[in-house]
Protein backbone atom coordinates (compact mmCIF):
# COMPACT_ATOMS: atom_id res chain seq x y z
CA UNK A 1 0.00 0.00 0.00
CA UNK A 2 1.04 3.36 -0.74
CA UNK A 3 0.72 5.78 1.98
CA UNK A 4 1.60 9.42 2.81
CA UNK A 5 3.03 11.12 6.36
CA UNK A 6 2.20 14.37 7.21
CA UNK A 7 4.09 14.60 10.41
CA UNK A 8 4.33 17.83 12.86
CA UNK A 9 7.73 17.91 15.53
CA UNK A 10 7.89 20.22 18.12
CA UNK A 11 10.25 22.94 16.63
CA UNK A 12 13.55 24.00 17.62
CA UNK A 13 16.30 21.64 16.22
CA UNK A 14 16.22 19.92 12.20
CA UNK A 15 18.49 17.21 14.32
CA UNK A 16 15.28 15.92 15.88
CA UNK A 17 13.29 16.27 12.41
CA UNK A 18 15.99 13.93 10.76
CA UNK A 19 15.99 11.67 13.49
CA UNK A 20 12.16 11.10 13.70
CA UNK A 21 12.23 10.73 9.47
CA UNK A 22 15.15 8.16 10.24
CA UNK A 23 13.43 6.38 12.11
CA UNK A 24 10.38 6.30 10.43
CA UNK A 25 12.46 5.07 7.10
CA UNK A 26 14.19 2.55 8.69
CA UNK A 27 10.88 0.95 9.98
CA UNK A 28 9.96 0.53 6.47
CA UNK A 29 13.16 -0.70 5.06
CA UNK A 30 13.68 -3.21 7.31
CA UNK A 31 10.33 -4.55 6.71
CA UNK A 32 10.42 -4.37 3.27
CA UNK A 33 8.78 -1.20 2.30
CA UNK A 34 10.33 1.40 -0.16
CA UNK A 35 10.64 5.54 0.82
CA UNK A 36 8.81 6.96 -2.25
CA UNK A 37 9.37 10.76 -1.18
CA UNK A 38 10.65 12.83 1.68
CA UNK A 39 9.91 16.67 2.18
CA UNK A 40 10.87 18.83 5.04
CA UNK A 41 8.18 21.80 4.80
CA UNK A 42 9.80 24.14 7.70
CA UNK A 43 8.90 25.39 10.72
CA UNK A 44 4.82 27.07 10.62
CA UNK A 45 2.35 28.70 13.29
CA UNK A 46 -0.17 25.59 14.31
CA UNK A 47 -3.75 26.32 13.44
CA UNK A 48 -4.33 26.00 17.27
CA UNK A 49 -1.87 25.77 20.09
CA UNK A 50 -2.11 22.10 20.89
CA UNK A 51 -0.80 20.52 24.79
CA UNK A 52 1.52 17.51 23.74
CA UNK A 53 2.94 15.80 26.78
CA UNK A 54 2.25 18.68 29.47
CA UNK A 55 3.37 21.10 26.78
CA UNK A 56 1.66 24.04 24.92
CA UNK A 57 3.11 24.42 21.60
CA UNK A 58 1.94 27.32 18.94
CA UNK A 59 4.73 25.92 15.86
CA UNK A 60 5.74 22.95 14.65
CA UNK A 61 8.37 21.48 11.89
CA UNK A 62 6.50 19.95 9.24
CA UNK A 63 7.77 17.08 7.25
CA UNK A 64 6.30 14.92 4.64
CA UNK A 65 6.88 11.22 3.84
CA UNK A 66 5.75 8.91 0.82
CA UNK A 67 5.96 5.25 1.81
CA UNK A 68 5.04 1.95 0.38
CA UNK A 69 4.35 -0.75 3.04
CA UNK A 70 1.92 -3.20 4.49
CA UNK A 71 -0.71 -2.28 6.58
CA UNK A 72 1.43 -4.14 9.98
CA UNK A 73 4.18 -2.08 9.11
CA UNK A 74 1.99 0.98 8.92
CA UNK A 75 0.50 0.62 12.19
CA UNK A 76 3.95 0.28 14.09
CA UNK A 77 4.50 3.32 12.63
CA UNK A 78 1.75 4.76 13.91
CA UNK A 79 2.18 3.07 17.60
CA UNK A 80 5.92 4.25 17.46
CA UNK A 81 5.21 7.75 16.34
CA UNK A 82 2.04 8.65 19.04
CA UNK A 83 5.11 7.02 22.08
CA UNK A 84 7.15 9.88 20.95
CA UNK A 85 7.39 12.63 22.80
CA UNK A 86 8.95 15.36 20.26
CA UNK A 87 5.87 14.32 18.18
CA UNK A 88 3.23 16.97 17.93
CA UNK A 89 0.97 15.70 15.66
CA UNK A 90 0.71 13.18 12.56
CA UNK A 91 -1.61 12.38 9.32
CA UNK A 92 -1.79 9.51 7.72
CA UNK A 93 -3.19 8.97 4.51
CA UNK A 94 -3.70 5.62 2.36
CA UNK A 95 -3.20 6.55 -1.49
CA UNK A 96 -3.75 3.45 -3.43
CA UNK A 97 -4.49 -0.08 -2.89
CA UNK A 98 -1.50 -1.34 -4.16
CA UNK A 99 -2.42 -2.21 -7.75
CA UNK A 100 -0.24 -0.52 -10.67
CA UNK A 101 -3.01 1.30 -12.10
CA UNK A 102 -3.94 2.71 -8.76
CA UNK A 103 -0.70 4.19 -7.77
CA UNK A 104 -0.27 5.71 -11.37
CA UNK A 105 -2.75 7.94 -10.64
CA UNK A 106 -1.62 9.84 -7.52
CA UNK A 107 1.73 10.58 -9.77
CA UNK A 108 4.33 12.79 -8.03
CA UNK A 109 4.07 14.90 -4.87
CA UNK A 110 3.18 18.63 -5.41
CA UNK A 111 5.43 19.98 -3.31
CA UNK A 112 6.90 24.05 -3.11
CA UNK A 113 10.38 24.08 -2.71
CA UNK A 114 11.17 26.79 0.08
CA UNK A 115 14.10 29.07 -0.35
CA UNK A 116 16.84 28.30 2.09
CA UNK A 117 15.98 24.55 2.74
CA UNK A 118 18.62 22.46 3.97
Amino acid sequence: MLYELIAIVRPGSLTEVKEIASTVGSLVIKNGGVIRGINNWGVFSLPKPVTRHQIKQTHGHYFVMRYDSSSKVHQDIRSTLSLEPRMIRTAHVKLGDGKLETLARFGAPRWKSMIGEH
